[in-house]
């Protein structure tokens, strides 16, 4: 039977419990990093920047510079506390350049 959800529940909440049952977070989440890594890393890595997908908790990227995946991959620590930091939650813990 469905739960049924009283009048005190604010639009959040109900929302909330419609991802939830429905299993949305998933989805939500690729599409919040892609847009989240689209508007930190700018114009120029966004140039180069081929695919941007999360699996997990890992987020892959994938480059057509090879320069520019050497540099980024000395900084992924502070990547992922950017992305996760924007997001105002902790979705990724890994980032694999390709």
């Amino acid at each position: 039977m469905a739960k049924r959800l009283n009048d005190q529940n604010t639009v959040g909440d109900v929302l909330k419990h419609i991802i939830e049952v429905n299993k949305l977070q998933t989805g939500l989440n690729q599409i919040d990093v892609r847009e989240a890594w689209k508007n930190l890393m700018g114009n120029g890595v966004n140039h180069y920047t081929k695919n941007v997908i999360l699996k997990g908790s890992i987020l892959y990227v994938e480059l057509s510079s090879s320069v520019l995946r050497e540099e980024l991959s000395h900084g992924k620590s502070k990547i992922i506390a950017m992305i996760n930091e924007e997001l105002r939650r902790d979705v990724v813990r890994d980032v694999v350049l390709r």
